[in-house]
């Protein structure tokens, strides 16, 4: 009887000691998280108020301008269209092909689980890594910058993204739709294409956002690759103007000019980003409710 009433106290100093470090620990965590939310406040806060304060028509109608002059970006907002239009084009087949091999046929297999190291490394892999690849394959040999080779590196990025997650999105749907599909005669391919890719389409639409969300934003495989343009170019072989390397050259530069223009693009580029994103979570919303 003693021993029990004299564990009782022991307990009761253990439980407030629990308590003590619970509520420390989540004092702390309650910090980091305004700290953080604080930081990103007043960076959107400097964005917009820079942002929107130098925004104008001129923005979307005339050129990136000489030094000390006012201008516009129409060149390098269509330079990073058509390189990330191209690079989503030329990456993601090759990443929905090679997530549906590793989802509907080589399940478990060697090459599988080779593929998706290397598809996790090239994840986590530097952008600025693949820019110099790709500049010794493709700039290199060719003698000269061109968008075609922005295009290819942006490519390199947008693969393994589209990758893990069309992998992901197939071993989500269920196996016995597959079955009740091959039972009616339908041969796999036809299986993959009309059962799998449509049970899994809201989430492959959403990788292929986040590829996009990711690629939209690059700077240093562009400096590597298609360099810039300060004029208007439509010559795939040649350099071409971007909103990322644009933004890195007018943000370091001393014209109060080029300045302006540098946080307007940023702004397009984080409000792209954000709609982006946000059609990826309510696509990702609507697949987890169905």
């Amino acid at each position: 009887m003693a021993a029990v009433q004299s564990s009782r106290p022991l307990a009761a100093r253990l439980q407030a000691t629990r308590k003590t470090r619970s509520g420390i620990i989540m004092v702390l965590c309650i910090v980091a998280a305004a700290l953080g939310l604080i930081a990103l406040a007043l960076i959107l806060g400097a964005l917009l108020w820079s942002g929107f304060s130098s925004l104008s028509p001129a923005v979307f109608t005339q050129m990136t301008p000489p030094p000390g002059s006012s201008g516009g970006l129409l060149n390098a907002i269509f330079g990073s269209l058509v390189m990330t239009s191209f690079g989503v084009l030329l990456g993601a087949p090759l990443g929905l092909f090679a997530g549906t091999y590793m989802a509907e046929y080589g399940h478990g297999s060697k090459l599988t689980l080779v593929v998706r190291f290397i598809n996790d490394i090239l994840l986590s892999a530097p952008s600025i890594v693949i820019g110099l690849f790709v500049y010794e394959i493709a700039v290199v040999p060719l003698g000269h910058f061109s968008a075609l080779a922005g295009s290819l590196a942006l490519a390199l990025l947008v693969v393994p993204v589209v990758v893990r997650t069309t992998e992901d999105m197939l071993n989500l749907v269920p196996g016995p739709l597959r079955e009740a599909a091959s039972a009616l005669g339908l041969p796999r391919w036809l299986v993959i294409r009309f059962v799998a890719y449509k049970a899994a389409r809201a989430g492959l639409i959403t990788g292929l956002l986040l590829a996009v969300a990711r690629v939209s934003g690059e700077t240093a495989p562009l400096l590597f690759t298609a360099l810039n343009n300060q004029f208007w170019s439509t010559d795939l072989n040649k350099p071409m103007a971007s909103l990322p390397v644009v933004i890195f050259q007018f943000a370091m530069s001393p014209y109060k000019e080029w300045q302006q223009l540098a946080w307007v693009g940023a702004l397009l580029i984080t409000l792209a980003v954000l709609a982006l994103s946000i059609t990826a979570r309510i696509l990702g919303a609507q697949r987890t409710s169905q």
